[in-house]
């Protein structure tokens, strides 16, 4: 029975990792076709910018309000919701025929994908024991990173093959796939999943949804979490969306070469989530220090981001990839302990809560910062964004270690 159940949990985490793949690999796909979409729909820089901004906005809207509401009907009905509407938004993409209709269905995604974290943080917290939650937080939000990885060879190959609609109607399919697949599971019972004492302090009534909302806001370690994804989402959004340009534009690097290597920065960050939810694992179980495990690698992490600093130097296409293989595993050293960190922190009942205000928050941030991104490209050049990049990972450890000295569970 043990073993059954065990086997279960891996599917569970296996699930996770597939839908936060697939939330990378439908957002990137736009971001490799939009080189022969703006050629075949006349759609400028200013209209890709302004589609870019459409999905931050669902984003923002959907992450606070689909952790609470996630929190509150947990991750099997919250996932199955939300990977079922970004993924037919994105069967929609391939029916788009101008800037309008394909901002709208961005939007569209950003709602539906803004469900995804907060779900597969929650199903984590429902099913795994605290002592093993990192590495499973790292396999669930590697999955991101591999979708990542696929994306550009995956795009260019379908593009090839079935042309830019057709690669819409792929991946969105895919994610109609694993609904079904994700529903057939079996609801998580309180006290089966290996946290039964965790899940006996947690199993409180919940407040009602305005009170909830605002005793978290009121929470300094609730605060402490959001800002720091305010201050630090803006990095990764201009990974994702201006690094293509960037390459082609200033290195004249051509799509084909793009799709050859820019996976190889995302391979980094799945192996880094992996490892880096491992490793803190393992530091847990030597020295029972939830602390010293889980900041011993952020601040690790937060160092290795100034590789970031270095690219804006390099004329060689192998040494800029390199340089963002290094950004991108210390990420996802970042990312795993940072979201684990909030589990540990707010427990079962509020920490998909958490991950979705401090999702809005980086949105939110990366709605305000993305326009003048561009703005930044034309008027200087990418260093300011490069340097940004290389030295904020450092400041967010600082506020953090200040602020929350201590990460213990604040709802026992």
């Amino acid at each position: 029975m043990r073993h059954k159940h065990m086997k279960i949990i891996w599917m569970v985490i296996l699930m996770c990792a597939l839908a936060t793949g697939l939330s990378f690999l439908d957002r990137q796909v736009l971001s490799i076709s939009i080189l022969k979409i703006k050629r075949e729909l006349s759609i400028n820089d200013t209209g890709y910018g302004i589609i870019n901004t459409s999905f931050l906005v669902g984003y923002a809207i959907m992450f606070t309000l689909g952790g609470i509401l996630i929190d509150r009907f947990g991750s099997r009905k919250g996932l199955a919701f939300s990977v079922a509407l970004w993924s037919a938004a994105t069967f929609m993409h391939g029916l788009a025929d101008n800037l309008y209709e394909f901002a709208l269905l961005r939007f569209i995604l950003g709602v539906g994908e803004g469900g995804a974290f907060p779900g597969v943080i929650k199903a984590v917290v429902e099913w795994v024991p605290r002592k093993n939650r990192a590495l499973a937080n790292g396999l669930a939000i590697g999955g991101s990173a591999f979708g990542a990885v696929i994306a550009p060879p995956l795009t260019v190959a379908l593009m090839d093959s079935v042309g830019w609609r057709g690669v819409f109607f792929v991946v969105g399919g895919a994610g109609i796939i694993w609904t079904l697949i994700w529903l057939s599971f079996p609801k998580v019972k309180p006290g089966n999943s290996g946290t039964n004492k965790e899940s006996r302090n947690n199993r409180t009534d919940m407040p009602p949804l305005r009170n909830q909302l605002l005793n978290l806001l009121k929470s300094k370690e609730a605060g402490i979490f959001i800002l720091i994804r305010f201050l630090l989402d803006p990095i990764i959004y201009f990974y994702m969306f201006w690094i293509p340009k960037f390459l082609n534009e200033t290195r004249g690097v051509s799509l084909e070469i793009i799709g050859n290597l820019f996976w190889i920065p995302y391979l980094a960050l799945g192996v880094s989530n992996i490892f880096g939810g491992f490793v803190s694992d393992i530091v847990l179980k030597k020295t029972g220090d939830l602390n010293f495990s889980r900041k011993t690698v952020m601040g690790f992490a937060a160092l290795l981001t100034a590789a970031a600093i270095f690219v804006r130097y390099a004329d060689s296409v192998g040494v800029i990839i390199l340089l963002l293989s290094l950004a991108f595993f210390a990420h996802g050293l970042w990312i795993t302990n940072y979201i684990t960190s909030i589990g540990d922190i707010f427990g079962k009942n509020s920490s998909s809560s958490v991950v979705g205000l401090s999702g809005t928050a980086g949105a939110l941030s990366s709605l305000i910062v993305n326009p003048f991104m561009g703005v930044i490209i034309c008027r200087f050049s990418y260093n300011p964004l490069w340097i940004y990049a290389g030295v904020m990972y450092s400041v967010a450890f600082i506020i953090f270690t200040s602020a929350i000295p201590s990460i213990k569970s604040i709802h026992n």
